[in-house]
């Protein structure tokens, strides 16, 4: 079913085909470490550091599958407190863990005026992550100093870099271990196709990881959406 999701993007974004590898291997490599109980962090700056907070919304909650809390959760949730179980039970929705690292403003301004604005994601990378770890690096030039700073210290870390960015990647091209470059320069130019490919990758992950044979809708179109996780190499 994933493969519905790329072929739909590549049909709506004709322009997106030469990022269509780069786009399936990025999808595989978000999987597999959300599988292994790792993580992402996503940055990025100005209108993509929109864009991290926008991926981090759509993975931790339901995008547009359900996302019921399992059996074992809602018992334990109810044994704690009836009335408020219950409640949790119906209304929380399971999650994969993203933090946007775009967001923590009183770190960011403190880390700027106490050290270095440029490594403010490099700090957090430093702080949150862990070996096996994913970082999502969105800049449009694939040259922001910042971006670079936390890639670095991503690869230090034993994480994978995945970056987002415009035509050639640019110096991130150096050091990610995967590069998806949108085949434009101008920066809103490059934002505009980040959306779709960040959209895709979204509804691919989130039917590998939550898809248990529901049956989802897209424009008068029904289709069945496979179980849950399959073998991370698929």
């Amino acid at each position: 079913m994933s493969e519905y999701y790329l072929e739909d993007l590549m049909k709506r974004y004709p322009m997106l085909m030469p990022c269509r590898e780069a786009i399936s291997a990025s999808y595989k490599m978000l999987t597999e470490c959300f599988a292994k109980g790792g993580k992402l962090l996503i940055a990025g700056n100005g209108g993509s550091a929109a864009d991290a907070d926008h991926i981090t919304g759509e993975l931790m909650k339901g995008f547009v599958l359900p996302r019921k809390v399992d059996e074992q959760m809602s018992r334990k949730l109810k044994e704690i407190d009836v009335l408020k179980g219950m409640e949790l039970s119906e209304k929380l929705q399971k999650a994969l863990p993203v933090i946007s690292l775009c967001n923590h403003n009183s770190l960011n301004t403190a880390f700027l005026n106490d050290v270095d604005g440029k490594l403010c994601f490099a700090q957090q990378v430093y702080g949150y992550g862990t070996e096996g770890d994913v970082l999502f690096a969105i800049t449009t030039s694939g040259n922001s100093e910042n971006i670079l700073y936390a890639a670095i210290t991503a690869k230090a870390e034993g994480m994978t870099v995945v970056g987002l960015t415009g035509r050639g990647g640019g110096k991130l091209s150096a050091i990610a271990d995967l590069m998806i470059a949108v085949d434009e320069t101008e920066t809103y130019k490059v934002q505009e196709l980040h959306l779709p490919i960040y959209h895709c990758l979204c509804l691919m992950v989130e039917e590998r990881m939550f898809g248990q044979g529901k049956t989802v809708i897209h424009d008068s179109e029904q289709f069945d959406v496979p179980n849950m996780i399959h073998d991370a190499e698929d």
